[in-house]
């Protein structure tokens, strides 16, 4: 099975409150009653996370503007840095919550970048070329992540998934495992399922898409992904973290939470967020240099709830 070691991140709305009408008497009222849903619970599976210091490489893989690669790189540079110093609510505040789980602070830099704007590969990717440009740049206390460009197909890209994380085998002798991601820009072949809030959905409730904060609605539904297998990476980098489900396709920290990005949300609507008054842009938090981003909420292990920033 493809990515059989590897986590997808796969867009489905699911509906958490449903209620129903009580049997009653000719004599006593109606009454409505919500059926409570089960907690959400991601068990641990006893297997190693990523924790203490850690690079986050980047594959350049085909045509990214100076711009699209500055808007990713301060969401990289964000998730670590002093919330003191940033405006809140922040990016660095939500990373945080991976504090929550087992073993302490992950803390990520930004490591190494190689770019391949030849498309040395082609324009589609199997899950074994995936592999190999993440291995182009150091893993050791690393995740390795491949960002494809608006024009290249991953597998099972805009099928399932809109990005995925898993580990691959380094050293002489393919004992060293290591950690990597990749992550696509939906702009042009799938917006609606990898770019929403800020298109128009594909199915389901057809609310208008939001203003993306950074005016890029392909790269700024990268970041919400990227978001998603960055957290999946650390707390279930070996398929034996924490996660709900099956092990190779499980429910994990973020994806867990899909579709929640405020407070109040249901599906079809993101929740509560923040609007800039300039551009309209919606945004739940803000980066080390300025900007705004759009994060989806977080499993937290203390509450055995999503958490949202706003």
């Amino acid at each position: 099975m493809p990515y059989s070691n590897s986590h997808l991140l796969i867009i489905a709305t699911l509906l958490v409150v449903s209620c129903f009408l009580l049997p009653c008497s000719a004599t006593a009222p109606r009454k409505l009653a919500l059926v409570q849903p089960e907690p959400l619970i991601l068990e641990y599976h006893n297997g190693p996370l990523l924790k203490g210091n850690l690079f986050v490489n980047l594959i350049w893989y085909g045509k990214f503007t100076p711009i699209q690669r500055s808007i990713i790189i301060d969401f990289i540079q964000s998730l670590s840095t002093s919330s003191a110093r940033t405006l809140q609510p922040s990016v660095s505040s939500w990373w945080q919550t991976t504090e929550r789980y087992r073993g302490g602070p992950s803390t990520l830099t930004l490591g190494k970048q190689f770019f391949d704007q030849t498309y040395s590969l082609g324009k589609t990717l199997t899950p074994a070329q995936i592999l190999a440009l993440a291995s182009k740049l150091p893993h050791r206390n690393s995740i390795n992540v491949v960002l494809t460009s608006s024009d290249v197909t991953p597998y099972e890209f805009c099928m399932s998934s809109c990005g995925a994380h898993g580990s691959g085998l380094a050293g002489k002798h393919k004992k060293i495992k290591f950690a990597y991601a990749w992550v696509g820009n939906p702009e042009k072949q799938c917006p609606g399922q990898c770019a929403w809030p800020f298109h128009q959905p594909i199915y389901g409730p057809q609310t208008p898409p939001l203003v993306a904060p950074n005016n890029d609605v392909g790269v700024d539904g990268m970041i919400m992904n990227l978001a998603t297998v960055l957290a999946g990476a650390v707390t279930n980098p070996f398929d034996n973290g924490y996660f709900q489900g099956p092990a190779d396709g499980g429910l994990e920290a973020v994806s867990a939470c899909t579709g929640i990005f405020g407070s109040g949300s249901y599906p079809g609507y993101p929740g509560k967020l923040l609007i800039d008054r300039t551009t309209g842009a919606s945004y739940n938090a803000y980066g080390a240099h300025g900007r705004k981003y759009l994060v989806p909420a977080m499993w937290d292990p203390k509450t055995s709830a999503c958490k949202t920033l706003v």
